[in-house]
């Protein structure tokens, strides 16, 4: 069997690229959840607790520090009492809005065709 080589491979695909990099930080369902959020007005920990479902504090904690570090949001300490923090989406968060919206779009206009294809291959999975 021919093995490929380097020159074979786009560089999309090696563990060290940017891009690759970035989709595993960034495009999973609580960043662009946060992010939908965000786009709407600046947000609290807390709030972000109660308006995500599901998700835990961990959770939360990590996927807010991975998009800081990417610089799609911002995080501010508000001098208040107890001391609270403010999440806002950054104008490069923002550009995200387009394809985020363009996807959720399609998944919305297929999901019925999801939809029965999952139910197809449980189906054959079921008879195996």
């Amino acid at each position: 069997m021919p093995r490929t080589s380097p020159k074979d491979v786009d560089a999309v695909y090696f563990a060290d690229c940017a891009a690759r990099s970035f989709f595993d930080q960034v495009a999973n369902k609580w960043a662009v959840m946060i992010l939908t959020i965000l786009a709407e007005r600046p947000t609290r920990f807390n709030a972000f607790m109660r308006r995500l479902e599901g998700i835990t504090h961990k959770a939360l904690t990590q996927a807010l520090r991975r998009l800081e570090r990417n610089g799609l949001i911002a995080r501010k300490v508000l001098a208040t009492s107890p001391v609270a923090v403010e999440y806002s989406i950054t104008d490069l968060g923002r550009t995200l809005q387009v394809p985020f919206a363009a996807v959720y779009d399609w998944a919305i206009d297929h999901l019925h065709q999801i939809e029965e294809a999952q139910q197809n291959y449980d189906a054959r999975q079921s008879s195996h």
